[in-house]
């Protein structure tokens, strides 16, 4: 199993990761707003602004205050060290 961290020693699988998206659209407010009334939310941001938003596999949504650039160029550096192994 892969983790990524997402944050403030927050860690996510990458196995049941979806997908990563941007908090600025009116679609992605609205799901994170039924998530959060259907419990499904996730907020690993410790207060801080929401950068990225993880759309799990098990309908979870997490929110992580880490941009995506910094969290792509995370999971390539881990793809880069698995190539190597």
């Amino acid at each position: 199993m892969k983790l990524i961290n997402i944050g403030f020693g927050n860690l996510v699988s990458q196995d049941r990761l979806l997908a990563i998206v941007s908090p600025d659209s009116a679609p992605i407010k609205r799901m994170v707003q039924e998530s959060r009334e259907r419990g499904m939310l996730i907020d690993a941001t410790y207060g801080r602004k929401t950068a990225s938003i993880f759309i799990m596999d098990s309908d979870h949504v997490i929110l992580s205050a880490l941009p995506l650039e910094r969290l792509r160029a995370r999971l390539d550096v881990e793809d880069a060290e698995e190539e190597q192994n």
